[in-house]
């Protein structure tokens, strides 16, 4: 009796075995994003509804993005480029064509944005979020007649304890904006007075940064900084004297995209994870998780009255009409290059 029992045992641990042998393995999707750049309680979510694996991998730039993919390296399903970027990779071949009847939650996109995203009518892309660039400060030092400008730069009482982003088209951009140009001029005489400005605002700057300087304004130790809206607001629960502004003579706003590769290997999974990101509910979360817009018409009425009434996310239509996106200049950008050598090389 006791044999009769252990074979049955050992029976049904084969059988168990060899049926768990046979069960399908979860498809993977492979993305390649920004970091801290998504809340991951949706990517589990969506794993769960699908049954699949997401493997995350992070860049820090878009030209860190491109070499990487142009170095060959074909293992991604999903890039999240910026819209000028989304244009080079376009050219290059990268980026598969988008079919639409399986993102029906296209619908969901806020038309007020997408232009910005330099790809309109989401050939090869969708829009992920927006950002804009502004100024983060300390309002103990801004003062109540604060009035946010780019020229705040210029004022040497605060030398010292400011930065710029050391990135030559948000920092050669502002100047440019303050003084009433766009931002992505190829006019020699317009970059040359741009240099000027920039030139006199540098020597009241700590520095030119781009990864610690929220960190800086949380320690106190940098009064006004160039930086990104979501960075800065990221950071205002761990400092609340920090606030956030757009200039008055407008901006960069940025949009970052969703795109497929050409070489991705589970493309449908690649759509059912665009149009997840676009329902209305997702969106929202996401939003009110990393502190940028989703351009998602049908997420606005899920959002808490902060980040409804927050002027740097929801844009108000008087600044977003003074806001640009940023065009690839293609040979031009050597204009861009040598302005930018010659401010950091000045004394």
């Amino acid at each position: 009796m006791q044999k009769t029992k252990t074979l049955l045992i050992t029976s049904i641990l084969i059988l168990t075995s060899l049926f768990s042998g046979c069960a399908p393995e979860k498809k993977e999707l492979y993305i390649y994003n920004w970091s801290d750049y998504i809340n991951e309680s949706l990517v589990k979510r969506f794993e769960d509804e699908n049954n699949c694996k997401i493997i995350l991998d992070y860049f820090d730039s878009n030209e860190t993005m491109y070499a990487k993919l142009k170095a060959g390296a074909a293992g991604y399903d999903i890039v999240f480029p910026s819209g000028y970027m989304v244009n080079v990779m376009e050219k290059e071949g990268l980026l598969l064509k988008l079919d639409h009847t399986k993102i029906p939650n296209l619908k969901n996109l806020d038309e007020k944005y997408t232009p910005f995203s330099l790809d309109e009518n989401q050939e090869v892309s969708v829009p992920y979020m927006i950002s804009n660039t502004g100024i983060g400060y300390l309002k103990s030092k801004a003062g109540d007649n604060f009035e946010p400008s780019w020229n705040i730069f210029a004022n040497s009482k605060h030398r010292g304890r400011m930065t710029m982003l050391n990135d030559m088209r948000e920092a050669i951009g502002a100047a440019l904006k303050y003084l009433g140009y766009s931002i992505n001029t190829t006019n020699i005489m317009e970059l040359e007075s741009a240099k000027k400005v920039l030139i006199g605002w540098k020597h009241n700057l700590a520095k030119f940064e781009a990864d610690q300087y929220k960190n800086g304004l949380v320690s106190q130790e940098f009064y006004f900084s160039q930086g990104y809206s979501g960075d800065i607001y990221q950071v205002m629960s761990e400092n609340k004297d920090i606030g956030y502004a757009i200039p008055k003579e407008g901006t960069t706003l940025a949009s970052d995209n969703m795109v497929i590769l050409k070489t991705a290997k589970n493309t449908e999974l690649a759509y059912k994870f665009i149009n997840f990101m676009l329902d209305g509910k997702v969106a929202a979360e996401n939003i009110e998780y990393i502190y940028y817009l989703a351009p998602n018409k049908e997420a606005y009425q899920y959002l808490s009255d902060e980040i409804k009434g927050n002027p740097a996310i929801l844009m108000p239509d008087e600044i977003l009409k003074k806001c640009e996106a940023m065009s690839d200049l293609g040979e031009k950008n050597e204009l861009y290059s040598k302005i930018w050598d010659e401010v950091k090389a000045a004394k």
